[in-house]
């Protein structure tokens, strides 16, 4: 590397010959869509209005944010017509491809019926769906209450269980994330989403099982095509550090609640924290010992439902439990803001002792996006695809990771996937922000949208729609390298 950073002569001459690259590195498959001319305010206007009107508190990716005009499959289009490949999906909500055909159709063939009359009255689309939905769980859950984002539904499922059981300790993993709103606060336990106010009471944390940065893990953990480059001394079918993850699962139950709970909520593979996973079997013992103390089991399955894992439907299939309390979002409707609860019809009567409503949950226009959403899952093949293709990018972002040092960890399942970037292998320090904001932008530049996660921001989350192929993989994957192999230069420039 020293001898070719002699031979490329002086900084300046560096950046120019990285800035060239950026078109000849990588070549964009094909789309044969035309995106619509843009018409709306220039960029300059865009900006002004968004300081002035928008809450600062909605945040934008990148130094020069992108002005985004439209999508198609898995290909966003910016205002000036440039093409990207979404390997974010909308924060990992569209699940079948942005405006897909058979999802638009069916959402403007209702949109000309009946849009909203409330779930006081009966109306065909909510009994169908309902039906569709639940027929994909296993019993005994087959009841579902309709919401509208993640947020709520994980509320309701808080509520439900603590009116089902009569107890109110809840406990949650640390690096999870459930939502935003007062209530779910509590169990969101990432610093960047806490404020300084009031929130969380009944809410306890326990100890992450992070096989990669926790204080245990090794080469035989997860339930991944890759693992981490740690060692350890298990052998196939056992798991000590699984072992030692619950015995801080049974610290917490023994030492910071009562001898009752309400319940336990985890994510199958932690969404927000960067595609964190448990060790096998971790899931299943922790249900165990929290329905021993009374409590019930919540699968948030917001970000890994509908497919996502590839080799199951649902999340929390992949760790042999069924839970009592299942919430969905984000891929239920494809970018529509729609939402469920799925329980038990025994857990569901607990909340008819009072009335409990939602204006908007179920409406006629959700309902119909929801069904042509599961519908388009299954004819395109799409869980399939999602374990075939995210199987593949798994491998090959694996061989950068052997390459790289700052490359420390790839996991994941299906195209739930993170990349954690790291000083170096050894100590697993987290890269410096500013260091992996070049990687990103870089990415961003040769036409690849990637999303961050983390706690500190180390991680990059891919979670690209499900209809992401092989080719768009080659390209990502292309694409990854050279910004990989700039930092490198630029590191050595220093």
């Amino acid at each position: 590397m020293a001898g070719r950073l002699r031979r490329l002569g002086g900084v300046a001459f560096r950046q120019q010959k990285w800035k060239s690259s950026v078109s000849t590195q990588a070549k964009m498959p094909p789309c044969d869509f035309v995106p619509e001319k843009y018409e709306s305010y220039p960029y300059e206007r865009m900006q002004k209005i968004r300081e002035q009107y928008i809450v600062p508190s909605l945040r934008t990716y990148y130094k020069k944010p992108l002005l985004l005009h439209q999508g198609h499959m898995q290909w966003l289009f910016d205002h000036e017509g440039r093409r990207y490949l979404d390997l974010f999906a909308g924060i990992v909500t569209v699940s079948v491809g942005h405006c897909h055909p058979k999802v638009t159709m069916a959402t403007q063939k209702q949109l000309a019926r009946l849009w909203h009359t409330t779930n006081i009255y009966m109306y065909p689309a909510i009994h169908e769906y309902a039906e569709k939905l639940t027929s994909l769980f296993p019993e005994p859950l087959k009841v579902v209450y309709l919401t509208n984002s993640g947020s709520e539904a994980n509320d309701l499922a808080m509520f439900m269980a603590r009116l089902h059981t009569r107890n109110f300790d809840i406990i949650c993993l640390r690096g999870g994330y459930h939502g935003g709103s007062p209530y779910t606060l509590g169990l969101t336990s990432l610093t960047p989403y806490k404020h300084g106010v009031a929130n969380g009471f009944g809410c306890t944390t326990t100890m992450l099982p992070d096989v990669f940065r926790g204080p245990w893990g090794g080469s035989y953990c997860r339930d991944s095509p890759v693992q981490t480059v740690r060692k350890c001394s298990c052998t196939e079918g056992s798991c000590l550090a699984k072992d030692q993850y619950i015995e801080q699962f049974k610290d917490t139950l023994n030492t910071s609640v009562p001898k009752t709970v309400a319940g336990f909520i985890a994510e199958p593979m932690q969404g927000v924290n960067g595609a964190v996973q448990y060790p096998r079997n971790f899931l299943k013992e922790a249900y165990q010992l929290i329905r021993e103390r009374g409590g019930l089991c919540i699968s948030d399955e917001v970000q890994t439902g509908f497919g996502r894992t590839g080799s199951h439907f649902w999340g929390f299939q992949t760790h042999g439990v069924v839970p009592d309390i299942v919430t969905l979002a984000k891929g239920i409707g494809n970018g529509f803001p729609m939402a469920a609860v799925v329980t038990t019809k025994e857990i569901a009567s607990s909340l008819a002792q009072n009335l409990h409503f939602n204006t908007f949950g179920g409406n006629p226009l959700a309902c119909v996006v929801g069904a042509a959403v599961l519908d388009a899952i299954e004819e395109d093949g799409l869980q399939k695809n999602s374990e075939d293709v995210g199987t593949y990018m798994l491998l090959e972002l694996a061989k950068l990771r052997d390459k790289f040092e700052i490359v420390g960890d790839v996991r994941g399942k299906g195209l739930m996937i993170g990349v954690e970037m790291v000083t170096d292998k050894d100590s697993r320090r987290p890269l410096p922000v500013e260091e992996i904001n070049q990687i990103w932008e870089d990415c961003k530049d040769m036409g690849v949208l990637i999303g961050r996660g983390g706690l500190y921001s180390q991680t990059f989350r891919i979670k690209p729609p499900m209809c992401i192929t092989k080719r768009d993989v080659d390209f990502a994957v292309e694409v990854f390298h050279t910004a990989l192999q700039r930092h490198v230069e630029r590191a050595a420039a220093k």
